[in-house]
Formats: structure tokens, C-alpha cells, sequence
């Protein structure tokens, strides 16, 4: 597939160069050039190419040279993709590509076509593509002709096109809607997570874009994902706004039997908060990319779990049949709730998932990885399907993802505001604090029912108070009665009925 689809574009093409708009030139120029090659592309074409690959060994991406393995962090960062040769730009798409040089850690490269008029094309990479390096890393990186990854920009106004989808370095991609700044990423495919084997990393390897009209409003990439024991077809629907709205669409070919996957998987950062205050002086008060994993489940029960950095791995399972969305959320909005000028985690984005069709039996997982550090990703949610993938049987699965704020709530529908931890005064139990707001307003709160229950210990006092978010504070009192970890569940009722999120948390001694 890769000689047919990834010809050389003909020398006479690349002799003569506009430094702003050579890129446009060239796509220009390869609709009529491509016809000739007689090579059509379709979603069928990745779909038999990770078919095919699966029948074979895998082979690993072939490491770039070692003089762009060698460029330490800041001279990695100071190579840029020129703007003059974004792709489609000055052109009447509203969509851009610009791309990632490969080096440093990210030590493979990967192809990259542009489709246009059903037929893909590699992209052009001239040698004055990336700017901040030497003539002669310059000339390395058009002879490798692959790239790290790329990212897309979108003409949200008419005066500038703003980058809103990163997709580089394995299998992860990230977004942001209007507003936000890039926190938490999503990935392909895991496999393995904290599993004492170690974890496998899918890559995605090569990459179609097809071009959008001048009129569109979305973007259509697609991706050929390999790892050593299964191959897939991924297919995303990209629309740019508030939020940004993604449909992926994937078929996996497994090499070998798979057990444990994860789908919709996301990766974030959780350091401290008001759950867990941080072990070391810190003059914010909240350092995350996420302080929540939120859930409905297949009986439509919305679930909030804070988010904890623990003192050792910590692995949640939410055992449900047929999920109905799950995702790790920033609830948190103002920057007075982390005082931190410069990271801005009150506008780093939620990522929702919703599956498309029934996904069956399995759970929802959470994984918590102690970090001392906000730049360690620690946080990892994903849903893991009960029936392995076997060999020769293709796995297929859809969902729509969405890069909110938050996550919407039913009307009059209780939402978890705030947690927090803290000691009884005067006696040595574990107290827990929830903040709910927008609870029904026709609704007294003396005939809301607070379902408190732990799984090791005893409830000691539920005190429910009402608070300023036209809603209530809980205030749950326990006894561990000396067990190490205990998992808490509180659920707000009226007449039977639940009226906000169940909140559940698991206490682990702290």
C-alpha cells in the first residue's frame, strides 16, 4: 500500500519554490498529477491495509537519524513548522495543516497524505518546511520525509485560524474548543494498562487528510494504528467550535488474543486538590488537568468520582453493560480555584465520550499513578470491554467524543461542585465534604434523602446543610474501624428518585 499511495512527487514539482505559498501550489497542482496514477483512496483502503497488516509481523517505525535523536529539549522546541507552508493555507479552506519535525523524544517519524479528489498524495516537505534549524537538519528532514505529527487550525473569525487538534506521538491526539487551552489527551487504543506485563503503545503510523470544501465546516482524517499484537482502522470526524466535536469510528484486527483493551481511552494529570492537599508548600491552592472521572451508566445513573493522587497505583473498575458516556472532567472554571497566572488550568478542556450502539458487558476503568510532578500524566480512564479480540475476528466500534467545559446535566439535576477531606473536629474520623448545586428548587431539602453507605466501616452522621448554589453540602462522618481503603457512596433522592450524581470515592487510609 505504501509504494501505491506514497509515489515521489515528480521532481520538476519541487525545483522552483514561493517561500508563502508553495505548499498551496503544490496541492493545487496534484489533483491532475494524481488522476494519472490512477490510485483511488477510500476508508476501505485503511480498513483492508490493517486487515493485511495483521496477518504479518509487526515491524516497529524505523528510528530517525541520530542527529535529530540528539537535540535536547530546547532545540527540539525551537524547530517550527513555517507558517508559509501550512497546507491549504491562503487558500479558500477554512481548514490548515502544519506539521511536527521528528527528534529528540519523538523518535520516529510517520507518513502523512493529503486526499483530494479521492485521490491521496504525500505531503510536500521542502527543505525550508521547518525554520529554527541548521541547513543541514533542514536538509536531513526532507530526506526522511516523514514527520512527528501535525495539528489542524480553523478559521473561527475571519482574521486568523486558530490550532485546536494535535495529533503526535503514538496513538494520542488532543483538542480544545473556543476558549481553551490544551490539557488532557485521548488515545487510539490501550492495551495493558498497569498491567504487571507492562503496557503495549499503539502507534498510529500512517495518516490520510482528506480537504475539506470551502464551505465545510469539519475535517475527515484518517489513521492506520499497529502495535505488535493488533492492527486497526480509525476513521475521525472532526468539527471545530463549542465544543470541538470529534466521530471516530475504528476497526481492530487483532495478530494475538487481547484481554485487555481500552476504548475511548483518556490520559490527564491530577496533583492535588481540595481532596488531597499537596505533600510539599505549594501557593496554589489546586493543580489538575482534571478532577473528576464522570459516568452514566447503562441504567442511566450519573455517577461523579474525584480524582486522587495516591500514595500507590490505584485501579477502579465500574463494572456496567451497554455504557452510555463517560469521560474525565475539569469542573473546575475560575482561575481563582488554582491561582496559577501562567498554566491555566481553569481553561483546560473535559473530554466526553459517548458510545455509538451497544457496547455489551465490561466496566468503565480508572487508573491513578502517584506523581510528585504536574508534568507526569497520572490519570488514565478508558472503557474495557468483557470479550477479548481474537485473531481473525474484526472488532468494531464507534463513539462521539466531545472537548466541553463540562459535561451537561439534566435540568434540575444535582451536580457535584466541590469535594473535599478532612478530619472530624475533636475526633479522629475521616470526614467527607460534597458541594452540590442546581438541585430541583421545588423540592424542600429536608425531603431529599442522602444515601450514605462505605464497603469496610461504619457511617457515623450524614449532616446536610444548604449552601449558596441553590443546592446542599453533605457532610459524611465514617469509622474505618482499622481497614486500610473503603469505598464511599452518596446518593442524593426524592421520593426514591435520584435528583443529582451519585458520588462514589475510594478512601485509602490518608
Amino acid at each position: 500500500m505504501q509504494s501505491r499511495l506514497h509515489a515521489s512527487i515528480p521532481e520538476m514539482m519541487l525545483v522552483k519554490r514561493t517561500p508563502a505559498v508553495l505548499a498551496s501550489l503544490i496541492l493545487l497542482l496534484l489533483p491532475a498529477w494524481a488522476s494519472a496514477q490512477s490510485e483511488r483512496f477510500s476508508r476501505s483502503v485503511v480498513i483492508d491495509a490493517a486487515q493485511s497488516l495483521a496477518e504479518t509481523p509487526f515491524v516497529p517505525l524505523e528510528p530517525v537519524p541520530d542527529e535529530l535523536l540528539s537535540l535536547d529539549y530546547d532545540q527540539y522546541r525551537s524547530i517550527r513548522y513555517r507558517k508559509g507552508a501550512a497546507i491549504w493555507g491562503g487558500t479558500p479552506t477554512r481548514f490548515s495543516i502544519e506539521f511536527f519535525a521528528p527528534g529528540s523524544l519523538y523518535d520516529t517519524g510517520v507518513d502523512i497524505s493529503i486526499v483530494e479528489n479521492a485521490v491521496a498524495m504525500p505531503i510536500p516537505l521542502t527543505d525550508d518546511a521547518f525554520e529554527g534549524v541548521s541547513d543541514e537538519v533542514a536538509q536531513l528532514l526532507q530526506s526522511i520525509a516523514k514527520v512527528a505529527g501535525f495539528r489542524l487550525h480553523y478559521s473561527f473569525n475571519e482574521e486568523y485560524q486558530d490550532e485546536f487538534v494535535v495529533f503526535q506521538g503514538a496513538s494520542y491526539f488532543r483538542a480544545v474548543s473556543q476558549g481553551q487551552s490544551y490539557g488532557l489527551s485521548a488515545r487510539g487504543l490501550a492495551i495493558d494498562v498497569a498491567e504487571p506485563s507492562g503496557e503495549e503503545f499503539p502507534v498510529f503510523r500512517e495518516f490520510w487528510i482528506e480537504r475539506p470544501s470551502s464551505r465545510a465546516d469539519s475535517i475527515v482524517v484518517h489513521a492506520l494504528l499497529d502495535s505488535p499484537r493488533v492492527t486497526g482502522a480509525y476513521r475521525f470526524g472532526i468539527y471545530p467550535g463549542a465544543p470541538t466535536r470529534m466521530d471516530v469510528e475504528a476497526t481492530l484486527f487483532a495478530r494475538s488474543e487481547l484481554r485487555h483493551i481500552g476504548i475511548g481511552t483518556l490520559t490527564s494529570m491530577y496533583t492535588f486538590g481540595s481532596m488531597d492537599a499537596s505533600d510539599i508548600p505549594d501557593y496554589r491552592s489546586a493543580v489538575h488537568d482534571s478532577n473528576g472521572l464522570a459516568m452514566i451508566n447503562g441504567q442511566g445513573e450519573h455517577i461523579w468520582r474525584p480524582l486522587n493522587n495516591p500514595r500507590g497505583l490505584q485501579i477502579s473498575a465500574f463494572m456496567d453493560y451497554n455504557p452510555q458516556g463517560f469521560g474525565l472532567m475539569q469542573r473546575h472554571r475560575t482561575l481563582e480555584e488554582y491561582q496559577d497566572l501562567e498554566a491555566n488550568y481553569h481553561r483546560r478542556p473535559s473530554a466526553w465520550v459517548r458510545p455509538v450502539g451497544n457496547w455489551g458487558e465490561g466496566h468503565v476503568v480508572l487508573a491513578e499513578i502517584p506523581t510528585p510532578s504536574e508534568f507526569n500524566d497520572n490519570i488514565v480512564a478508558y472503557w474495557r470491554p468483557a470479550t477479548p479480540l481474537t485473531p481473525g475476528e474484526p472488532f468494531r466500534f464507534a463513539y462521539h467524543m466531545s472537548w466541553p467545559d463540562d459535561r451537561p446535566l439534566p435540568e434540575n439535576f444535582g451536580r457535584v461542585v466541590r469535594s473535599a477531606y478532612g478530619l472530624k473536629l475533636a475526633q479522629p474520623f475521616p470526614q467527607m465534604v460534597i458541594d452540590y448545586s442546581d438541585l430541583p428548587a421545588d423540592i424542600a431539602l429536608n425531603d431529599v434523602t442522602f444515601d450514605a453507605t462505605v464497603t469496610a466501616g461504619t457511617v457515623l452522621e450524614t449532616i446536610v446543610q444548604p449552601n449558596h448554589l441553590n443546592g446542599a453540602r453533605v457532610i459524611v462522618t465514617f469509622d474505618p474501624q482499622g481497614a486500610d481503603l473503603s469505598e464511599i457512596r452518596v446518593r442524593p433522592a426524592y421520593q426514591g428518585e435520584a435528583i443529582g450524581e451519585t458520588w462514589f470515592y475510594r478512601w485509602t487510609g490518608g
